[in-house]
């Protein structure tokens, strides 16, 4: 079974970010994106429960949307990019694990375990 899991780090703080909206989305072969999960980060960063009940996670291209300008707000900064998008590929049968490192001015990701 294909499984997924996130979190994003504010690296200028060295914390969790706490309140960031995710929305996961499959890209069909035709290039449409249609959201199948998602959620708010909690007080460790973490999104629990990303996919909707009931959806698996097929091979092909997806997209995690991370929308970052509310919490730089509420944490009272200033940000350059009001969202992250990583898009990435699943292939084989295993765990995906996508962080995302994030800045005010800049952020990075990797694939993680």
């Amino acid at each position: 079974m294909t499984t997924i899991s996130t979190h994003v780090l504010d690296t200028a703080l060295g914390a969790p970010a706490r309140g960031v909206r995710v929305t996961l989305t499959r890209r069909s072969l035709d290039g449409v994106d249609t959201p199948i999960g998602g959620g708010e980060t909690d007080a460790d960063g973490r999104v629990r429960d990303l996919l909707e009940p009931g959806v698996t996670l097929a091979a092909g291209m997806h997209r995690l949307r991370f929308d970052v300008d509310d919490y730089f707000a509420l944490t009272q900064r200033v940000a350059f990019y009001p969202f992250v998008e990583i898009t990435f590929v699943i292939g084989a049968d295993a765990h995906y694990h996508v962080p995302l490192l994030l800045a005010p001015f800049g952020y990075s990701t990797y694939r993680g375990s």
